[in-house]
């Protein structure tokens, strides 16, 4: 017994001491991979700041500028062409109700990222406008964007106004049916301190624009504080800048501060330079900057140095006692503790058996994860989760499959192969609150096959499976979008949600299905080839938080219901409408 015991604690002691020799040494390449790294991080910091100093115009700075103003224009430009076509804008300016179109407008800005409105009849007199001062009834014929869209032409430039200095604008035309009625003008202004100091949390260097070759907004400062506001640009750049219409860059020194700057014409409609944007970094801020990142290094050192001792201990004393870590972990895996981490990387036979108990442990862990993961996810409304199952091998991989087939009987109608009604409740209730939190559209249809009661005494509860089957297809051909979804609600009614779409495109999608049902003839068992048609009710709404769900659904049903009292084979938007 005695000479079994020492044989043991001889074959212990070996791979202990093995661990700790494996151990130490990368421990000490760590340190001295720190030492370097902290080294080439300095290294590369000074650099940086010395490349910034020799070619700022390479900076990211131009190119996000650049990327900003353009960015700009694509802003402006959607928010006119969506504004010219929404039809309560269309409504309110036809009915020249001031007030009307200025509350539609004004609540658009944050959906669009632009800063202002304005709106003209079809002579280019202003009916309203969304900035300061709220004036009407002058002409913007000034303005070329409006005089394109007056012709039917959408049109974007940087353009100098009366109220807003510098801006880049849109027009597009706005039309009542064929006639047109008036414009919309949609802009991103950059005049304001606002602007400017955005711009400067943007690129992070001082920013300003120039209205010729004065600055209208800035973010450079004087020493008591005040923006240099009204101040001229240097005549030798204004000349090159505002003369020959070409970017400058170089060294300069403004109210006595050095600066390395950036200055970009912008040209209006006629290619005429009458703006400019500025970027500019101070050398001084740069050489703080220096001076932090000195004493950032240091602390980085010290805290990299206690770290790897600290992680040098832990390390060592870790591996004192492997067997009985493993033993513990073995422990309570057998007690249904599947979250232990076991992490034994030696080459021997604990090393082996770890392993081992680690492959088990994460494959039974990994399909139970996933198995919870997509319970969560169908109860959120997401039905499109799925368990990877190629992931597993032999009766893990059985067991998976199992669970997917049970997922998709539990979420799915047996007889159309759409969603079931509870899986639609799911995902309305998750689009539903992300529409609430995003401030977007959601537009329901709820669709009822006509007659069709009568449908299946005349042919048959089989032939009408069939029919339903086929209204299934069509729906399910008509949903071009993976977020759009089409459950069948019970019976012979279906819904099909569409989240982000406006009532106008509800409308289209609900038309084409109408259209294409009534078009589909379906095969007979008589060899006979009949026909059905369906009653649609849409529902479009931006939801608040103290919107009722059920409300919107209840309102969708009522106007299906009118759909199939006027008439059927129809689609009901709003009351007297169809």
């Amino acid at each position: 017994m005695a000479e079994t015991e020492k044989q043991e604690t001889g074959t212990l002691s070996g791979p202990r001491k093995k661990f700790r020799t494996r151990i130490i040494l990368p421990t000490v390449l760590v340190l001295a991979a720190l030492v370097f790294v902290m080294n080439i991080f300095l290294t590369t910091r000074f650099l940086a700041y010395g490349n910034r100093l020799v070619d700022f115009k390479v900076n990211a700075d131009t190119n996000s500028l650049k990327s900003h103003l353009e960015e700009a224009k694509r802003n402006s430009r959607v928010a006119a062409l969506s504004m010219a076509q929404n039809p309560y804008a269309v409504k309110a300016i036809k009915n020249r109700n001031r007030r009307e179109i200025t509350q539609i407008f004004a609540a658009t800005y944050d959906l669009y990222n632009v800063n202002f409105f304005t709106i003209t009849d079809k002579k280019g007199i202003v009916l309203a406008r969304t900035q300061e001062p709220e004036e009407f009834g002058d002409s913007a014929l000034e303005q070329q964007n409006v005089r394109d869209a007056l012709r039917g032409k959408v049109s974007s430039y940087f353009e100098e106004g009366t109220t807003v200095k510098v801006s880049v604008r849109t027009g597009a035309p706005v039309y009542d049916g064929d006639e047109l009625i008036g414009v919309v003008s949609a802009g991103v202004r950059f005049d304001t301190n606002e602007e400017v100091d955005g711009m400067k949390r943007l690129f992070g260097s001082e920013f300003t624009i120039f209205l010729g070759d004065v600055r209208v907004a800035t973010t450079i400062t004087r020493p008591d504080g005040g923006r240099i506001v009204g101040t001229k640009m240097d005549p030798g750049v204004a000349k090159i800048v505002l003369g020959t219409k070409k970017e400058y860059s170089g060294e300069l020194e403004i109210h006595g501060q050095e600066y390395k700057v950036f200055y970009m014409p912008l040209l209006d409609a006629d290619e005429k330079a009458f703006a400019v944007c500025f970027l500019g970094i101070s050398k001084s801020e740069l050489e703080a900057e220096s001076k932090n990142s000195i004493r950032y290094g240091i602390i980085i050192g010290f805290v990299g140095l206690a770290l790897s001792i600290a992680l040098m201990v832990y390390i060592i004393s870790s591996i004192s006692a492997p067997i009985i870590t493993l033993a513990n972990d073995m422990e309570n895996v057998a007690n249904g503790h599947l979250d232990v981490a076991i992490d034994v990387k030696s080459q021997d036979e604990i090393g082996v058996l770890g392993s081992s108990l680690k492959k088990v442990v994460g494959t039974v862990h990994e399909l139970i994860d996933g198995l919870v993961a997509m319970i969560s996810e169908h109860h959120k409304g997401n039905t499109d989760f799925r368990i990877g199952t190629d992931a597993f091998h032999g009766s893990y991989k059985t067991l998976a499959d199992h669970i997917m087939e049970l997922a998709d009987f539990s979420m799915k109608d047996q007889l159309t192969g759409l969603l079931n009604r509870r899986s639609f409740n799911n995902r309305l209730l998750l689009e539903w609150h992300r529409a609430i939190r995003e401030k977007t559209s959601i537009s329901l249809l709820v669709i009822d096959v006509d007659k069709f009661k009568h449908y299946n005494d005349e042919y048959g509860h089989q032939q009408g499976d069939e029919a339903l089957r086929t209204v299934a297809k069509i729906l399910k051909h008509m949903i071009k979008r993976s977020i759009d979804l089409a459950a069948r609600w019970g019976g012979e009614e279906f819904v099909v949600l569409l989240p982000g779409t406006d009532s106008s495109g509800a409308l289209r999608v609900a038309e084409n299905i109408r259209s294409a049902i009534e078009e589909t003839a379906i095969p007979c068992a008589k060899e006979l080839a009949t026909k059905i048609t369906v009653s649609i009710g849409i529902n479009t709404l931006v939801p608040q938080k103290d919107s009722s769900m059920d409300e919107f659904i209840s309102d969708a049903d009522g106007l299906l219901y009118l759909a199939k009292e006027s008439g059927r084979n129809k689609v009901i938007y709003e009351l007297g409408k169809g």
